[in-house]
């Protein structure tokens, strides 16, 4: 459903559900086959957009945590000991079996998650392949990567992914692990496990070794005991920065390696010469891209006090123009929230911003009856005292403040307990490289805001996390370097 009225005429043009077959149920994936929960547990997964149980899945207890660590453990033995070369025979086999099946994982993604499918397909899957073909390449070139001359890998991997980006961070996680010579034991998000068991079945049609890979769907105990258990060498977590403070206290004082990717409240910082249309689609691709469920999102949107108005009256009308409703249809630009836990505190956090004395805005909009929707919102005459202002909203909620110089620029894009992204807007290419060397962010954009590649390194500071994914840096974290 379109926002607002538009000039042109809107016929739906929905993507075929009938290119993926969901199962009834599904078990865990354990040492290449699935199997059912020792303890019997099982859950369902349903569609954001409808609210419709798309299918049943086992529940992983503390028992087949024990039981997918021991796998990969035996599986450990023979797959480091392979030739870099044969080990990348797998994963480009891998990277190539998912463009294949490109079209049938991104529907499954959207039915799951609840994003556009042009999303999925336009953005997801070609960046999950690209990982897997980047770091096949890494796999007999590990000794010229910077990191010694026999690096040697860990051992288990024990990862936890979340739901706003379930397979292309199974793909951040398990490529580079594969590539370094490790096995993984994978716990997928409770929302979103579907597309990690439909990997678990590339692993299986690439012939990869059993137990190399393990997949447990499960909730956050689940991960709890995967972080805990004594012989995982490496815990690699993207999530909530609540959790991995948790998963920091759970490891310090063993010798597991540790990555952790949380929590971010991203600042796109607009200076008056900024080209107004260009920022404007940097402005909502930065926040509305997912429907805002992105941690490094560009939530914080610090524009230069001359230009608000113009900047401001421009972006409403963009807002204006964007379509909301089903994820499947190819004209969609906002799809549904994840699941109603998440709408719950979206919606909590935007009437306390309310309360608080930030202004709401929002274009017309009618909300789908069913499934788990949020309009996208902006909120200006904001401080940067306002709930809105600090906290991750993790929604299509963008909050505006206003600055006068570069420094009062830089000064209100660092006060934040979070350090994982930025974007800066500018014709002038030194204001770029000076207000970027200022930034406590792991990534800054400049005159874009999302731009991904398998080649480049991510990652935060402060309560962002610590530890790199992507590029060469991402293989140190999967190795050992003494």
């Amino acid at each position: 459903m379109q926002l607002q009225t538009s000039a042109f005429a809107y016929a739906p043009a929905p993507e075929s559900r009938a290119i993926v077959d969901i199962a009834p149920s599904y078990g865990l994936f354990i040492d290449g086959e699935f199997t059912e929960a020792a303890d019997g547990k099982v859950f369902k997964t349903v569609s954001p957009s409808t609210e419709e149980v798309l299918s049943e899945v086992a529940q992983a207890g503390t028992e087949d945590v024990d039981r997918a660590v021991r796998a990969a453990r035996k599986a450990f033995e023979k797959w480091s000991a392979l030739p870099g070369s044969e080990r990348a025979k797998y994963l480009f086999r891998i990277a190539r079996i998912i463009q294949e099946r490109s079209r049938e994982l991104a529907v499954l993604e959207t039915l799951d998650n609840g994003k556009p499918i042009k999303e999925t397909r336009d953005a997801d899957l070609p960046l999950v392949a690209a990982h897997f073909f980047y770091y096949a390449g890494w796999a007999d070139k590990l000794e010229h990567a910077g990191f010694g001359a026999t690096p040697r890998p860990l051992g288990v991997a024990g990862q936890v992914i979340p739901w706003n980006f379930p397979l292309l961070m199974l793909a951040w996680k398990i490529a580079p692990a594969l590539a370094t010579g490790n096995t993984v034991v994978l716990k997928p998000a409770e929302t979103t496990p579907l597309s990690a068991l439909f990997f678990a079945d590339i692993c299986r049609q690439a012939g990869l070794p059993r137990g190399v890979v393990n997949i447990l769907p499960g909730y956050g105990d689940t991960g709890a005991a995967l972080v805990a258990h004594p012989d995982v060498n490496k815990v690699a977590f993207t999530g909530s920065t609540a959790v991995g403070k948790e998963i920091a206290k759970t490891v310090a004082g063993t010798r597991k390696k540790l990555t952790l990717e949380l929590g971010g409240k991203g600042a796109n910082i607009v200076f008056d010469d900024a080209p107004i249309d260009q920022a404007v689609e940097g402005i909502v691709n930065g926040i509305f891209f997912n429907q805002g469920q992105v941690c490094c999102a560009g939530s914080r949107l610090l524009v230069q006090e001359s230009i608000e108005d113009e900047l401001l009256d421009s972006l409403k009308r963009r807002l204006s123009t964007l379509r909301l409703g089903d994820p499947l249809d190819k004209n969609t630009d906002i799809g549904a929230i994840n699941s109603a836990e998440q709408l719950t505190r979206i919606t909590s956090l935007v009437e306390q911003g309310e309360a608080e004395g930030a202004e709401r805005w929002s274009p017309a909009c009618e909300l789908p009856s069913s499934g788990y929707w949020f309009a996208p919102t902006l909120f200006t005459k904001v401080t940067q005292a306002h709930t809105v202002a600090r906290d991750e909203i993790f929604g299509p909620v963008l909050s505006v403040l206003t600055f006068r110089t570069p420094d009062e620029a830089v000064a209100k894009a660092n006060n934040t307990p979070y350090g994982l992204s930025a974007g800066i807007w500018t014709e002038k290419g030194s204001r770029i490289l000076a207000v970027a060397g200022k930034l406590r962010a792991g990534v800054v954009w400049s005159n874009t805001f999302n731009k991904f590649d398998p080649t480049s390194p991510f990652g935060g500071y402060k309560e962002s996390g610590f530890g790199r994914e992507g590029g060469r840096h991402g293989l140190e974290a999967y190795l050992d370097v003494r």
